[in-house]
């Protein structure tokens, strides 16, 4: 029998090993911790109409969050996730409204035409960035800020400043359709959700994105190309954020200039949360999506309790810095 097998049970339950059971499973814990104390709190929460609401105010964010992991594992951030969601958005809708006082672009064109244009603004703003941040090695908060400011402005060009209405029903069905009963939203980020765990998971390209966050002089001797992991996980931030785009404006109806307006802050909060290092090479979209759903199941129960929006920002600001602080004394022990 090996050492192994005669160790006690109690012995499972030793201060290392708490501390192991923290960090896998402490972010779910609070997930639930928090969705009791809710659920105790108003009778209305976990009503199946309430959960299916909580999930549609989650997709946008998850969606965000999912591609903001990416490249915060390389130790990246992407501020300009925001702007990219409402410039998507518009260039998208201008081709999918049937008002031609709005159609910027002139359409309505197929949805098809619509959604793919939406993807490749959103993967152009992300292939700049990365452009910038992995060539040039300007600091990636310099670079997104930039563009954050860059894609804001060109929204207001590109439209006029004015929203584009009156969205052809195909294109509609991104935000408000189902299937099999799910909304669409919550499907896309399903969806989005499994193709990048298995990426980060199963693939060598996910296997490089930790090994480049992890130590990046040590990816170079490796024989890993720094560069164009870098430059990837800013297309894929900037893909994502053009899907997040087309979701929102599908759902309101109308593609509006001043989408998007902090949703960064939520992304990062939502992977900082969900126990994804600043410091790079450590963390997992499992935890992002959960961190995703923590923020909505907050605003959502505060909403619910009748508590105002403006202490929901304070307590999304002091979960922030409260996951950043224990990042922190995590790699101070370790």
């Amino acid at each position: 029998m090996s050492a192994t097998e005669n160790k006690p049970a109690a012995a499972w339950f030793g201060s290392d090993n708490r501390k192991l059971l923290i960090q896998e499973y402490g972010i779910f814990l609070a997930f639930l911790l928090l969705a009791f104390i809710l659920s105790v709190s108003n009778e209305y929460f976990l009503t199946a109409g309430n959960i299916s609401n909580v999930l549609l105010q989650t997709s946008i964010n998850g969606v965000l969050a999912i591609g903001m992991t990416f490249v915060i594992l390389t130790r990246g951030i992407d501020l300009s996730v925001g702007s990219v969601v409402a410039l998507a958005g518009m260039v998208a809708a201008s081709l999918a409204t049937t008002s031609a006082t709005a159609g910027v672009a002139g359409g309505p064109y197929p949805a098809f035409v619509a959604f793919a244009a939406g993807i490749l603004v959103g993967l152009a703003c992300g292939m700049v960035v990365g452009v910038i941040v992995s060539r040039f090695s300007v600091p990636a908060f310099v670079a997104t800020l930039g563009m954050l400011s860059a894609a804001r402005g060109m929204t207001l060009i590109y439209g006029g400043g004015r929203p584009v209405p009156a969205l052809i029903p195909d294109f509609r069905w991104l935000g408000t359709g189902n299937f099999i009963g799910i909304p669409m939203p919550v499907v896309v980020l399903a969806v989005v959700f499994i193709a990048s765990w298995w990426v980060l998971n199963r693939t060598r390209f996910g296997r490089y994105i930790y090994a480049v966050g992890g130590n990046p002089h040590a990816a170079v001797t490796s024989g890993i190309n720094v560069t164009r992991i870098k430059f990837a996980v800013y297309c894929i931030s900037g893909a994502l954020a053009g899907l997040a785009g087309m979701i929102l404006a599908a759902r309101t109806g109308s593609g509006l200039p001043q989408a998007g307006v902090a949703y960064e802050l939520d992304a990062i909060a939502a992977v900082v949360i969900g126990g994804t290092s600043l410091s790079g090479g450590v963390g997992r979209v499992t935890g992002t999506l959960i961190g995703a759903l923590i923020i909505g199941v907050m605003n959502n129960g505060l909403d619910l309790l009748g508590i105002e929006s403006y202490y929901q920002q304070v307590l999304k600001g002091a979960l922030i810095v409260g996951a950043v602080m224990l990042d922190q004394k995590r790699n101070q022990g370790a």
